[in-house]
């Protein structure tokens, strides 16, 4: 059963905090969901273990131990995770500088960034040596060319697309037959999806498929399982499928 976790809305910079980078580490038990919330600091999420998902707006988020996110200070976002994930949460000072935009953007957790992260941790490090390794930290920050990101269209449209694929992305039928069944044209459909996404229909349902992926992935299923969960027809295809959008296999995901 599910857990639900309520969180105050606070303004950027709105708390003074005596920190300029600090580390916050759970594995939650159970599947648990955070309210809409925002926070008087920066935040770069990822994840130790497992998968979570942020939602902001109309965008959603998924949250890896390879793919994190950075939600600036007073940015409104809600989340969750799948019971058994170790999530990793730092806080950044409000006003602390870093080459990341102020909006939410995805970061590569890479083998550098998690080791200085981890250094922070460490009880006997001196003032000098904390302060040269959060600089390197901010100075290895960098937006990722990769993102888990699911833009919901929210037209009447496009709504029955998005409420069918989300509820089973293994569902097949093509722009054509949704244009037949909603009595519009392909062009049309296209265009929509184009305007409201960003993209074309056949790349956001493989992101929505890659979402639903992670989430059967960090709940233990076998990848050939998961394959045919979200629509593909060999364990290959969907490797590929999933590499492209991940930059990870699904086994090595799994396995993570």
């Amino acid at each position: 059963m599910g857990v639900t976790r309520e969180l105050p809305t606070l303004a950027a910079g709105e708390v003074d905090v005596p920190f300029v980078i600090k580390g916050y580490e759970e594995v939650v038990a159970d599947d648990t969901a955070w309210n809409e919330h925002s926070h008087p600091w920066h935040e770069l999420l990822w994840n130790e273990h497992g998968a979570s998902t942020v939602v902001v707006g109309s965008r959603v988020w998924c949250v890896t131990p390879t793919l994190g996110l950075w939600m600036p200070a007073g940015q409104l976002h809600s989340a969750s995770a799948v019971a058994g994930t170790s999530y990793r949460a730092h806080f950044f000072r409000h006003g602390t500088v870093s080459a990341l935009p102020d909006v939410p953007v995805a970061v590569d957790i890479t083998p550098l960034l998690r080791l200085l992260l981890e250094r922070l941790e460490e009880e006997d490090l001196t003032s000098r040596s904390r302060a040269v390794t959060e600089t390197m930290v901010l100075d290895v920050l960098r937006p990722s060319p990769r993102a888990l990101l699911v833009q919901l269209p929210t037209s009447p449209l496009l709504r029955p697309i998005v409420d069918a694929v989300r509820a089973d992305p293994a569902h097949q039928r093509t722009l054509a037959g949704w244009a037949s069944s909603l009595g519009c044209s392909v062009r049309t459909l296209t265009r929509a999806f184009r305007t409201e996404t960003g993209t074309s229909f056949a790349r956001w349902v493989a992101a929505v498929r890659a979402q639903h992926a992670v989430q059967l992935l960090s709940r233990g299923f076998e990848v050939d399982v998961v394959a045919d969960a979200v629509g593909y027809r060999s364990a290959s295809a969907f490797g590929a499928a999933f590499r492209r959008t991940t930059g990870t296999t699904p086994g090595s995901f799994r396995t993570r």
